[in-house]
C-alpha cells in the first residue's frame, strides 16, 4: 500500500472516529446473523459506502488530489476482483458436482454402510478435514453435516459432538492449503507465501484437529445406528469427469501463478470456459428424460452470493479505515508493542469471535515485514481460530441452523477447553517444524 498511496493519517479527527463506529455497528449486525436472519452482506456493504463517502471528504480536506485517493480506492478494488473472480468460479464447481449428484452419492453411502456412531465419528471428521482443503469450509461442514444428521436422527448427542468434530475439522483443513479458505487464499495471492509453502502447515493443522478429535471420541456414543433404508444415489452423467476438471483448474490456478506469473484467477477463469463447453456438450449429448438439462449460468446463480458481497463489503470498509489511518494505528499497537509472534496468536483469538476475512485482510493492509515462519503462522491461526466458539466461523454458524437446535453456541462451548488445547499444540508443532 505504502508504495503506491500515503495512508491519511486522520485517525484522531471526529469524523475519523464515526467510521469506526459506523464499521463496529455493522458487524455487530453480522454476529447476531443467527438471530435476526439478516443476510450478513447487507450491513457491510452500506458501512462500506459510508465509511469510503468520509475518506474521501476527509481526503478532501487534508488537500489531498482525487487522483490519489482513487489509488487507494482502486487498490482496493483490484484486490477484491481477484478473490471473487477466483471463488465464483471455484463455487459454481462446487455447484456443479453437487448438482451431478458427487457429494449426495458420497453421503448416500456413508448413510447405507451401517458404521456405529464412533466410526461415523471418525470418517466424517477425516472426510472434512481433506475435503475442505480443495472446497471452502462451509461447503464441506454444511456437506458432512448433513451425513451427521443422517446417521444421528435418533441421537442429540452424536449429532452435537458430531457437529464440533466438523467445524473443527473444516477449519483445521482450510489452513493448509490455498483453496481450502479465503483467509490463505489472500496470503497466497498477497505473495506473502508461495503456493507448496502452505503445505508446511499440514501437520500442525492436523494436530489441530486431532487433539480435540481424540478427547471427544470417548464421549461419542458407543452405539449402533437404526438400520436406513435409503436406496442409493446414482452419480449423472460426467459427475466424474467434472471432478476430474476441477482438479485440472486447480493446477492451471496454480501453474499460472508459478509459471506465467499470472494472477491464480485467471487459470481459475479458463478453466470455467473448459466446463462451460463441457457443460454444454451435457446439455446437448446426455439429457436425461425427465430431467432437467445440464445449465451452468443455474450452478453460477447458486453460488454464494452472500459471502462474496459480504467479502466485497469487508474489504472496502476494512480497506477505507486502513486508508484514513487506523490499520497503521493496529499494526503499530499489536505488532510493534507486543512481536510479531504474540500479535499473530492474538489474531487467532479474535477471529474466533470476529469473522476471519476482516481479520486477515487488516493485517495483510498492515504493510507488515514478516518473514515465511510469521505469515504461515497467521494464516495458521487465523483459519483455526475459529474452531474456538460456534459463532468463530461461517461453517459453525450454517450448522447450528441445520442441526434442529441439537448443536448450539453452548453446546460447542464445553469443547472449548479441547479445542483450545489443539490451537496451542498446532501453534507448538509449527514452531517444532518450520520455526
Amino acid at each position: 500500500m505504502a508504495a503506491d498511496f500515503e495512508t491519511l493519517g486522520l485517525t484522531g479527527t471526529q469524523r475519523g472516529i464515526y467510521t469506526v463506529l459506523i464499521f463496529i455497528i455493522a458487524y455487530g449486525f453480522v454476529m447476531t446473523e443467527e438471530f435476526t436472519h439478516l443476510r450478513k452482506s447487507k450491513p457491510v456493504i452500506l458501512a462500506a459506502g459510508i465509511i469510503w463517502a468520509h475518506a474521501a471528504i476527509l481526503s478532501k480536506e487534508a488537500g489531498v488530489s482525487a487522483e490519489d485517493m482513487h489509488k487507494a480506492f482502486e487498490y482496493n478494488l483490484k484486490e477484491y476482483a481477484e478473490l471473487m473472480l477466483f471463488l465464483l468460479v471455484a463455487m459454481t464447481y462446487i455447484n456443479s458436482m453437487s448438482e451431478r449428484n458427487v457429494f449426495e452419492a458420497l453421503r448416500s453411502w456413508l448413510v447405507r454402510r451401517q458404521f456405529s456412531y464412533r466410526k461415523v465419528f471418525l470418517i466424517t471428521g477425516i472426510i472434512t478435514f481433506f475435503l475442505s482443503s480443495v472446497a471452502d469450509n462451509l461447503t464441506a461442514a454444511l456437506l458432512v453435516g448433513a451425513v451427521v444428521m443422517a446417521v444421528g436422527a435418533d441421537n442429540a448427542k452424536f449429532v452435537s459432538i458430531g457437529f464440533v468434530n466438523v467445524v473443527v475439522a473444516a477449519n483445521a483443513g482450510g489452513a493448509f492449503c490455498p483453496f481450502g479458505d479465503i483467509t490463505t487464499l489472500m496470503v497466497w495471492q498477497a505473495e506473502y507465501a508461495e503456493f507448496f509453502d502452505f503445505f508446511k502447515l499440514f501437520i500442525p493443522s492436523a494436530v489441530n484437529y486431532g487433539i480435540p478429535a481424540a478427547v471427544m471420541y470417548f464421549a461419542v456414543p458407543d452405539e449402533q445406528p437404526k438400520a436406513s433404508s435409503e436406496a442409493a444415489v446414482q452419480l449423472k452423467p460426467g459427475a466424474l469427469v467434472v471432478c476430474g476438471m476441477f482438479l485440472v483448474t486447480i493446477a492451471m490456478a496454480v501453474s499460472f501463478k508459478q509459471v506465467l506469473h499470472l494472477p491464480p484467477f485467471m487459470g481459475m477463469m479458463v478453466g470455467l470456459s473448459l466446463l462451460m463447453f463441457y457443460g454444454y456438450w451435457l446439455k446437448t449429448q446426455c439429457a436425461v428424460e425427465g430431467d432437467k438439462p445440464f445449465d451452468l449460468f443455474d450452478r453460477v446463480k447458486d453460488a454464494e452470493w452472500d459471502t462474496l458481497l459480504f467479502f466485497f463489503g469487508v474489504v472496502f470498509a476494512v480497506g477505507g479505515l486502513g486508508y484514513i489511518g487506523y490499520l497503521e494505528l493496529l499494526s503499530s499497537a499489536m505488532y510493534d508493542t507486543l512481536g510479531p509472534t504474540t500479535a499473530n496468536i492474538l489474531v487467532g483469538l479474535i477471529s474466533a469471535i470476529v469473522d476471519n476475512i476482516p481479520v486477515m485482510f487488516a493485517v495483510l493492509n498492515m504493510n507488515l515485514d514478516m518473514d515465511l515462519y510469521q505469515w504461515l503462522l497467521v494464516t495458521l491461526t487465523a483459519g483455526v481460530g475459529g474452531s474456538l466458539l460456534s459463532v468463530g466461523s461461517a461453517a459453525g454458524v450454517a450448522l447450528m441452523g441445520q442441526s434442529n437446535h441439537k448443536y448450539t453456541f453452548f453446546s460447542h462451548l464445553k469443547w472449548t477447553p479441547a479445542i483450545a488445547a489443539g490451537y496451542a499444540g498446532s501453534i507448538f508443532v509449527h514452531y517444532l517444524i518450520n520455526g
